[in-house]
């Protein structure tokens, strides 16, 4: 395979609309570039193995600006990093390395959908839409809303996470990472199911558990915090060896009506899940489980039978956290902006829903 370097005009455009530290030597990094593309020709031109695509320029620039960045800062004298072959080379074959190993002969788990595909790329799309609207919006003036926001951002960086696992072929942990998301769904959906109960004990909780991990600088703090945890665990009559479980769930106390062990216990299947309204995952989130937690399950799975489980549970989650979405966005934003979003929704839904449908229906229909 021919592999000729970039013209060196073309490259310093790249260099500079990149806008690099302006210490960085472009003489020396064009120099690594070339080498590279030198040695990445030998290599696939004697690797008759493996069949090797056209070189991402750009992708090669970006391994050799990193390498030398880092070589110059972990090499202490600058006038022998400059003048020993030895550490350009070094360089420029560790670029060519990296770029051969991770982009040509990229592991590849040989996943069911690739990323173009409209059940990952839409979702992706709308994920990336939310994120970017979320950064947009300015609710600290509002705590409650805040930490609706931040939970928000966490979500959808997980279901970003989860995508990437499946386009590369990782069922099982996309699965055991939408675990996590189910229970970050379940936290934020009982937020705000009951706003004016649930946000101050659940910043109060955040304190209990800081105290329970020693974040609290002060000790005697400390010591104040933990005296009011036993407290209102004696008012709800619990043990100490219930401490744990209290600290971590216990503001569903402030669910009007709710009664522990008759109404819901002081753990996430029968209390968040529970409070959440969906119980109907629990089977679900016990296999998720198991996988996180390595059980033979994680050896021996249908990789297709995963593949669609995460997808179609993934879909399910996305569109209750659009939902909660939907109406912070609706409260920060201009009615044109509104609007806008409004057009953006019914498009892409309606394209979500599709893509849906016919996922549950490769789910029920697995050979069809």
């Amino acid at each position: 395979m021919k592999v000729t370097p970039l013209d060196r005009k073309v490259f310093d455009k790249i260099i500079e609309d990149l806008k690099l530290p302006s210490d960085l030597d472009i003489d020396f990094l064009y120099d690594v570039y070339d080498v590279s593309c030198s040695a990445i020709e030998d290599v696939s031109n004697l690797n008759t193995l493996n069949k090797f695509t056209p070189v991402n320029h750009i992708v090669l620039i970006f391994y050799a600006i990193n390498e030398t960045v880092f070589a110059f800062k972990t090499t202490s004298n600058a006038n022998l990093r400059k003048e020993e072959d030895e550490f350009f080379n070094k360089i420029a074959s560790i670029v060519a390395d990296k770029y051969i190993t991770n982009e040509q002969l990229n592991y590849k788990s040989g996943a069911f959908l690739n990323r173009f595909n409209p059940a990952i790329s839409t979702i992706e799309l709308y994920s990336n839409f939310i994120l970017r609207s979320l950064n947009y919006i300015d609710t600290r003036d509002n705590k409650p809303n805040q930490l609706v926001k931040e939970m928000l951002e966490k979500a959808f960086k997980m279901i970003k996470c989860i995508v990437s696992l499946l386009i590369d072929g990782f069922e099982t942990e996309a699965f055991s990472t939408w675990r996590t998301l189910h229970e970050n769904e379940c936290i934020l959906i009982c937020l705000v199911k009951y706003p004016n109960e649930l946000f101050k004990l659940y910043f109060k909780h955040i304190t209990y558990a800081l105290a329970y991990r020693n974040q609290i600088p002060s000790k005697e703090e400390t010591d104040k915090i933990f005296i009011q945890i036993k407290e209102e665990m004696k008012d709800h009559q619990l043990k100490s060896k219930d401490m744990k479980k209290y600290i971590e769930y216990g503001y569903l106390f402030g669910v009007p009506n709710i009664n522990l062990n008759e109404d819901f216990k002081l753990n996430f299947r029968d209390g968040v899940e529970k409070v959440a309204g969906l119980s109907q995952y629990s089977k679900v989130y016990e296999t998720a489980s198991e996988i996180a937690h390595s059980s033979p399950l994680l050896l021996y799975s249908r990789r297709d039978y995963f593949f669609n489980l995460t997808i179609l549970n993934l879909y399910e989650t996305f569109f209750r956290l659009e939902t909660i979405f939907t109406t912070l966005y609706s409260s920060y934003v201009n009615e044109a902006e509104l609007n806008k979003y409004r057009e953006l929704r019914k498009l892409y839904l309606t394209e979500l829903n599709v893509v849906y449908v016919y996922i549950q229906n490769m789910f029920k229909n697995p050979k069809n």
